[in-house]
């Protein structure tokens, strides 16, 4: 008779923590992996600035009068004369400055109809002709005043060729003041981030503390504070964001961003009141009750954190909110102020356009930014809500 045989032992299955489920169904989530990269994109463009700027001028603002409304790839000699030496001295190259307010123009440039021929102490340029001008003779230019020194005419010429004279490249067309359209619209991704960033950082800290203290407290204070939501609540947006600007009498970029996000914590005040009021009498609340646990360390240490799943997923939806606010009021003319590049306000240069063959790609380049920059945000909200839904299937666990 065979001897029985012992059976292997099974394994039980690791524990996993809840937040490992989150991230796979977060990672499993197509589109919004999708959002997260674009969001991902932007905001790595945005941290950047002006060190990755064909045009790092301040705000990107150096137009040429000669280039306007150009299309995309459009293609110019550009001669670089030099500025007064005090000038070159206050455009220092110091990547910090550079990177946070851009870098003040070191040269005088001016397109020119294509490479230059040169004489014993002078260089003759084609003039650049636009699209109606009428032509005109080709201008001279002294070699020394060029090259910005001395030396032989021979030396003197191949250092004009290699450093004053550039082939340069509008990927994306120059706008109706003759500026470099992609690096506007690279820039105006810090004002739209920078904006959602500051007003879900508002929303959330005042939302937070009234909804916590609306449904932790209750009584009378629940009362007052749920009538001020409703007030708020009733008023459009955009009316808040116009009469807080007239308050503080300013149209600059700082107000807009503390205006736009004075205007969204009512949905995160609405959230944090009603999960507070199911969870205030929950037996962990109760048992820190029963411990002598002041109120204050109840809510910021024990409620709040509960309700991190709900606020991530607002949080991203008032990003989204907040970049379309931010668009509309700057196309109203009542947001970011120019030359700054916002793409409301690029939208709106491109809207007086319409109609000419310019109009169309400046418009629909910065309405597309815009359109693609919500869209991630959307995506990754219902990707996060889909994440923190315990009902979510998760394959390959």
């Amino acid at each position: 008779m065979a001897a029985p045989t012992a059976s292997a032992p099974t394994v039980a299955a690791a524990a996993r923590p809840p937040s490992y489920y989150v991230r796979q169904r977060l990672l499993q989530n197509r589109p919004a992996m999708f959002g997260l990269a674009f969001i991902g994109l932007c905001t790595l463009l945005a941290l950047l600035g002006y060190w990755v700027l064909p045009d790092n001028s301040p705000n990107a603002n150096n137009g040429l009068v000669q280039l306007q409304k150009e299309s995309p790839g459009f293609q110019v000699t550009i001669l670089k004369l030099p500025l007064p030496t005090a000038a070159r001295a206050a455009a220092t190259n110091n990547p910090l400055r550079t990177w946070w307010q851009g870098r003040a123009r070191q040269f005088q440039e001016v397109p020119v109809g294509g490479r230059p021929t040169f004489t014993t102490d002078s260089a003759f340029f084609p003039a650049y002709q636009n699209h109606s001008a009428l032509p005109d003779p080709p201008r001279r230019y002294g070699l020394r005043h060029l090259a910005g020194k001395d030396g032989l005419p021979a030396e003197l010429q191949q250092f004009i060729l290699a450093e004053r004279v550039e082939q340069r490249t509008y990927w994306l067309g120059t706008d109706k003041a003759g500026r470099d359209e992609l690096s506007r619209l690279l820039l105006g991704t810090r004002i739209s981030l920078g904006i959602g960033l500051v007003a879900v950082l508002i929303s959330l800290a005042l939302g937070m503390l009234i909804g916590a203290v609306a449904g932790y407290v209750g009584g009378w204070v629940d009362s007052v504070l749920l009538g001020l939501m409703t007030v708020v609540w009733s008023i459009p947006g955009i009316m808040l964001v116009i009469a807080i600007s007239l308050a503080l009498n300013s149209k600059g970029v700082w107000v807009s961003f503390v205006a736009v996000g004075l205007t969204m914590w009512v949905d995160v005040a609405r959230v944090v009141r009603g999960q507070m009021l199911s969870l205030r009498s929950a037996t962990f609340v109760e048992a820190g009750r029963v411990l002598g646990l002041p109120q204050r360390r109840l809510i910021a240490r024990h409620l709040l954190p509960n309700m991190i799943g709900p606020l991530i997923v607002l949080a991203t939806s008032n990003f989204a909110a907040a970049i379309l606010l931010e668009a509309g009021l700057s196309f109203l003319g009542l947001g970011v102020q120019p030359p700054a590049p916002s793409w409301g306000l690029m939208v709106n240069e491109g809207f007086q356009l319409l109609g000419t063959e310019a109009g169309l790609w400046l418009t629909l380049l910065p309405g597309l930014a815009i359109s693609l920059l919500v869209l991630s945000f959307n995506l990754l909200g219902n990707g996060l809500r889909d994440a923190y839904d315990p009902k979510t299937p998760v394959a390959n666990v």
